[in-house]
């Protein structure tokens, strides 16, 4: 016989990760970037023929431009979503005091079509909307969940904050190489730490951490190819 008082559902202790998509997704991309940008950015400048004081100049001014364009282009697009979100909820909200018969069978057909029979979606759209109508509403007609509302100013100081970290792993290495190996230690300490970013960003979201390795490394070692080759042509062509 259950120990449950009678009426009241059972708690399961499960750990989901969704609560995490809007720092994950904002530190993955600004770490991501920063290791990538940075490196890029200093491979080139190497790839020139430039000495090691024009490369600490040019990675410190690169880390910070980066970590401030990460800031405001975060700020800018979550604001936009955010935005989004509002004018649903007070569309929603209007909806609801005017013509909320209509919303009611709304949220019905909504139901059926997830294989609820009518009536059950009848009775389970009723006690939904007396509930919280908003928030059924949001949820299973627009897709809006609470823990994945847009937070702009969190996406920018993550964003930003991650970059700025991760950009001084390229530039550390820079300093503390020697002229003849500069661009080799450049090359695989940020591969090596994608790599790491990669299985740590996975393992947080709960993804494959070798697929998402391998998509981080195939992206940047292409970048920073590219970016060395254009720098050594145009290190000639000066």
């Amino acid at each position: 016989m259950s120990d449950e008082p009678r009426g009241r559902v059972p708690q399961h202790a499960e750990r989901h990760r969704y609560d995490r998509i809007g720092w994950l997704r904002a530190g993955v991309l600004g770490a991501g970037d920063g290791i990538v940008s940075t490196a890029s950015l200093l491979i080139g400048v190497a790839a020139s023929n430039a000495g090691r004081s024009e490369l600490i100049v040019a990675g410190f001014a690169g880390l910070v431009a980066g970590a401030m364009s990460m800031a405001s282009g975060e700020y800018n697009s979550v604001s936009s979503q955010r935005d989004t979100e509002r004018a649903d909820i007070a569309k929603e909200t209007r909806e609801l005091s005017t013509v909320p018969e209509r919303e009611l069978d709304e949220l019905t057909e909504i139901y059926v079509r997830r294989g609820l029979g009518p009536e059950l979606a009848r009775e389970v759209a009723v006690q939904l909307t007396e509930a919280d109508p908003l928030g059924a509403h949001l949820r299973d007609e627009l897709g809006i969940h609470v823990q994945g509302r847009a937070r702009p100013f969190q996406a920018a100081w993550v964003s930003a904050g991650s970059f700025a970290v991760a950009a001084m792993i390229p530039l550390l290495a820079v300093i503390l190489a020697t002229s003849q190996v500069r661009i080799p230690v450049l090359v695989v300490v940020s591969l090596v730490s994608l790599a790491a970013l990669g299985i740590v960003g996975a393992r947080l979201g709960g993804a494959p951490p070798g697929r998402a390795a391998l998509r981080v490394l195939v992206g940047s070692g292409l970048a920073m190819g590219l970016t060395a080759v254009i720098g050594a042509l145009v290190g000639t062509a000066v």
